[in-house]
C-alpha cells in the first residue's frame, strides 16, 4: 500500500456562548478553526487527522498548516507505505521546523490507517488499555465570576466532579471568580486553576496562597513559560501540585522542567507535542522522573479527540485518575462532524472501538462548515 495524496479541509465550527473560554493568555472565540486531513492510499484505506488552528495559541492556522502540507508534508510522504508510521514521523519533523499541530495531525492520519490494517482500535495497536475508562474535568471559563459561577454549576448538574477554573486575569477577580465557583459547586467538587500563563512570579504565588483559601487541588501554568527556573520557584512557595502546560511541548521541555523540579504535572497533547508518538514521549520521561501526566485540550473536535482518548487509555504515564484529562470538546461546541458521537460522558471518556481512530466524518456536515 502507497500513499497517493493528502487531502486537507479547513472548517470552522461554532462554539456554546455560554461556555465559550476566556484566560490568562488574553481574548476568546467562540468559534474555532480546524483542518482536517485525510491520507489517501491506493489501497483505498483513507486516514483521517484534524490540526488545532489557534494562532494565539500555537501560531498556527488553516491557512499555514493547508500550505505546510501541500508543499512539503504531502510530498514526503507520496508513493510512502503508511503503515510505517514512525519513520514516516521522523521524516515529517526533519523536513520542517516547527509546526508541531500540523505535524500532528498528518501522524494521527497515519495511526488511523494502521489501525484499520491491523483491525484493531489505537489504544490497543499502542499496547492495550492501562485504565478502563480516561477520568476527565470540565473546564471553567474566565468571564466574570457570576457568569464562571453559572457556567460551573451548569458542569456540576451534568455529573463533572473535578474541575479547573481559568484565572491569570486579574488576582482580585481570579479570587472572586474560585470564590464564586466553590459556593456554586459545593465542597465536594474537586477544583484547580489555569492562569495559562497569565501571572507574574510574584502574583502567581501571592494569589495561588490566597486561593488555597477555597481548597483548590492544583495550579496550571501560573507564569509564562519562558524560563522553567519561574515555574520551579512558584512551586518552591506554594503548597498546591504545579502543573506545566505551555513550558512543555517536545521531550527536551519535559527533560529541562525535570532537571528545574519545576512541576509535578505535564500536560501533554497529541497537537502541541508534534503527534502521538512525542506525546508518549512526554509521557514515559515524566514517569520514569517519578512524576505523571494528564492530557491537555484545545477543545478538539471529534478526530483529534478520539486520539486523545486512545492516548490516554493505552499510556501508563499519563495520570489521569490523579489529575483526569481535558478531552471535552463536545461539551463547548453546538455541533459536530463526525457521523456518530464519541462516547464521552461528565467526567469520563471511553475510546471507539472501531479499528484505528475508530471515527467516521459526516460529509455533509463537514461540507456544511467548511472554510471556502
Amino acid at each position: 500500500m502507497r500513499i497517493t495524496r493528502v487531502e486537507t479541509i479547513p472548517v470552522e465550527v461554532p462554539i456554546d456562548r455560554t461556555r465559550a473560554l476566556k484566560s490568562g493568555r488574553g481574548g476568546g472565540h467562540t468559534r474555532s478553526q480546524f483542518l482536517l486531513v485525510k491520507v489517501h492510499t491506493d489501497g483505498g484505506l483513507v486516514g483521517l487527522g484534524e490540526v488545532s488552528c489557534t494562532p494565539r495559541w500555537s501560531g498556527e492556522d488553516h491557512v499555514t498548516a493547508a500550505h505546510i502540507i501541500a508543499t512539503i508534508l504531502g510530498p514526503a510522504l507520496a508513493g510512502e507505505d503508511p503503515t510505517h508510521v514512525e519513520r514516516l514521523a521522523r521524516a515529517l519533523r526533519r523536513a520542517v521546523a516547527g509546526h508541531p499541530f500540523t505535524k500532528a495531525g498528518v501522524e494521527m492520519a497515519l495511526w488511523d490507517i494502521l489501525g484499520k490494517v491491523a483491525g484493531l482500535p489505537l489504544y490497543r495497536l499502542l499496547g492495550g488499555p492501562v485504565r478502563d475508562v480516561v477520568p476527565t474535568k470540565f473546564s471553567v471559563t474566565g468571564q466574570p465570576p457570576p457568569a464562571a459561577a453559572q457556567v460551573a454549576a451548569w458542569a456540576a448538574g451534568q455529573g463533572f466532579r473535578v474541575m479547573k477554573v481559568k484565572v491569570g486575569v486579574d488576582p482580585d477577580e481570579d479570587v472572586a471568580r474560585v470564590r464564586a465557583v466553590r459556593e456554586a459547586v459545593g465542597p465536594d467538587v474537586r477544583l484547580g486553576v489555569d492562569a495559562n500563563g497569565g501571572w507574574s512570579l510574584r502574583t502567581a504565588i501571592r494569589t495561588i496562597r490566597r486561593l488555597c483559601d477555597y481548597g483548590i487541588a492544583f495550579a496550571e501554568q501560573p507564569v509564562p513559560p519562558r524560563d522553567p527556573s519561574w515555574l520551579a520557584e512558584v512551586r518552591r512557595g506554594v503548597e498546591v501540585p504545579i502543573v506545566a502546560d505551555e513550558s512543555v511541548y517536545a521531550p527536551e521541555d519535559a527533560m529541562a522542567l525535570v532537571r528545574a523540579q519545576a512541576a509535578d504535572v505535564l500536560s501533554v497533547y497529541v497537537g502541541k507535542a508534534g503527534g502521538l508518538g512525542p506525546a508518549r514521549g512526554i509521557a514515559a520521561l515524566a514517569e520514569a522522573a517519578g512524576l505523571t501526566c494528564t492530557v491537555g485540550s484545545n477543545l478538539e473536535m471529534g478526530v483529534a479527540s478520539a486520539a486523545m482518548i486512545h492516548l490516554a487509555m493505552a499510556t501508563p504515564g499519563i495520570g489521569a485518575e490523579e489529575i483526569p484529562c481535558d478531552i471535552l470538546g463536545p461539551f463547548f461546541y453546538q455541533d459536530d462532524i463526525l457521523r456518530e458521537p464519541l462516547p464521552i460522558a461528565a467526567g469520563e471518556a471511553r475510546p471507539p472501538e472501531r479499528p484505528g481512530l475508530g471515527v467516521e466524518l459526516d460529509e455533509e456536515k463537514v461540507a456544511y462548515y467548511r472554510v471556502r
